[in-house]
């Protein structure tokens, strides 16, 4: 697939998110692309040419159907069992929303999915947590799209809006548990946010189709080779 600069559209669900921050940021500064089309519960305070926000309600996609058209879907939506309330309230935003944004990019003729996961994701596993992000990435590694992008990073360091204290003792821990066994678990070593950005901007400007898995602590260093002048 030929990437033309300038003339790309990039779709962007969870910019008020910690990675889909960032993303919004790289991707007004990506020279690949000329529009950004932001969906979410909320507008996100920017103002820039490039921007289009599109206020929804998740639990009504199909409404909005119409408008989720372009080149590469950015999913970055995501929260944690605590903040959504229940098992079912997660599911809900971690596996039905996101399956349901693929299904209608692909129904729209978009050629790259980018989905963010998480390290562990699988759909046997012992934890609820994991159990959905890997149910969610099996259904969406096979619909037909060009490409698609997953991204598991592990714990996400960087700023947030709401204090997690229980995830700032966990960045401290995996740094050292890194160290402790020189890099033998490095799929859990933490990640900055920014990098996880900056490297699925980086996958979306890739030419290999099919489906393409990027651990934790490939992201790193993904971002710290971009070329595509990216700044914040």
């Amino acid at each position: 697939m030929e990437i033309i600069k300038h003339q790309k559209t990039a779709i962007l669900f969870g910019a008020t998110g910690l990675v889909g921050g960032f993303c919004l940021q790289y991707l007004i500064t990506a020279d690949t692309y000329n529009k950004v089309l932001v969906f979410g519960r909320r507008k996100v305070d920017i103002d820039h040419p490039k921007v289009v926000q599109h206020i929804i309600d998740f639990d009504h996609l199909e409404n909005y159907a119409d408008l989720i058209k372009g080149d590469d879907l950015y999913c970055c939506i995501g929260t944690t069992i605590k903040k959504a309330g229940s098992e079912p309230a997660f599911r809900r935003v971690d596996y039905i929303y996101p399956r349901k944004i693929g299904e209608i990019g692909l129904k729209n003729k978009v050629n790259q999915f980018l989905l963010i996961s998480s390290v562990g994701a699988d759909e046997d596993s012992l934890f609820f947590y994991n159990q959905v992000k890997g149910e969610l990435e099996n259904d969406i590694r096979v619909m037909p799209y060009w490409a698609v992008h997953i991204f598991r990073p592990s714990i996400l360091l960087g700023e947030r809006n709401e204090n997690r204290w229980g995830e700032s003792i966990a960045q401290k821990i995996g740094k050292f548990v890194d160290d402790f066994t020189g890099g033998l678990l490095k799929k859990y070593k933490p990640v900055e946010a920014d990098a996880v950005a900056k490297a699925m901007i980086m996958a979306a400007q890739k030419t290999e189709k099919g489906v393409h898995y990027y651990p934790s602590h490939v992201l790193q260093d993904l971002a710290d080779h971009e070329n595509l002048n990216l700044k914040k």
